[in-house]
């Protein structure tokens, strides 16, 4: 609410340069704010993703809340007016990387009823792919 005070003095005192700084930094506060969504949403999807591949099976709250992961990121990452997405194919990327830790620790607390910490369940994943 400040910038767009900020951004409205700008206009009528016609700082146009310090309004357009002000109208970007607002873009790119959005642009964040969608990008920790999509964040969020990667760590849940992987989360029961990691407990789908650790326990073998698959429970039906599991298979719903994936489905809805993927929808809320393509949804969140869909630039309605602009056209286009906020994150790209390497972002994405990034940002699976970056949710991987948390997803594993999360699902360390639910799979196998929390018997293992991330760093076992991450040695049971990766034993389980070979």
């Amino acid at each position: 609410m400040i910038e767009l005070l900020e951004l409205k003095t700008c206009i009528i005192e016609e700082r146009y340069a310090d309004a357009l700084a002000i109208i970007g930094e607002m873009e790119e506060m959005g642009r964040e704010d969608k990008i920790n969504k999509i964040h969020s949403y990667m760590v849940i999807l992987m989360m029961h993703l990691i407990k789908q591949h650790a326990e073998k099976h698959s429970a039906r709250s599991w298979e719903r809340s994936i489905y809805n992961s993927v929808e809320a990121i393509r949804v969140t990452n869909k630039r309605r007016k602009a056209g286009g997405y906020y994150a790209g194919r390497e972002e994405l990327a990034e940002l699976c990387r970056e949710a991987y830790p948390r997803a594993l620790k999360n699902a360390s607390y639910e799979a196998y009823e929390g018997r293992y910490d991330a760093g076992v369940m991450n040695l049971l994943l990766m034993l389980s792919k070979s």
